[in-house]
């Protein structure tokens, strides 16, 4: 059986306590439970992200795709794949100060897939559990 705890409780009327002398004090009967350590459920927090295994898998999908894009390897703003696969140059239209033609929503778009390559990589290996 649990321990029991009586206590009594001060009454409150707006913002000034009454005297406990002047109303009765209210007895309650509490039951002490040891208080229950939680998991860390699926949004733990970890101190320890920075060279972790995620991160690293994040950075390197995010700039390998962002090297893809930007040296030619992916389909970007001014380089369109055919149906060959074939990426042919054209003219999109965007400015640009870079020599290769890399726009800014070239580096959003790639950055982007990046990160779903990443992401997909680290949930894939979690359910493995690799990770």
């Amino acid at each position: 059986m649990a321990t029991a705890v009586m206590t009594s409780l001060p009454q409150f009327s707006g913002l000034r306590p009454k005297s406990s002398s002047s109303a009765s004090p209210i007895q309650t009967l509490v039951a002490v439970q040891p208080m229950r350590r939680r998991g860390k459920g699926a949004l733990g927090a970890r101190c320890d992200f920075i060279g972790s295994p995620t991160n690293l898998i994040m950075v390197f999908s995010t700039s390998l795709m962002l090297f893809a894009g930007r040296f030619g390897l992916a389909p970007s703003a001014n380089r369109k794949a055919t149906a060959g696969l074939k990426l042919e140059i054209r003219e999109s239209g965007l400015q640009t100060g870079d020599p290769a033609g890399f726009t800014l929503a070239d580096t959003l778009a790639c950055g982007s897939f990046g990160h779903i390559i990443g992401v997909g990589v680290v949930l894939g290996l979690k359910n493995i559990g690799a990770l």
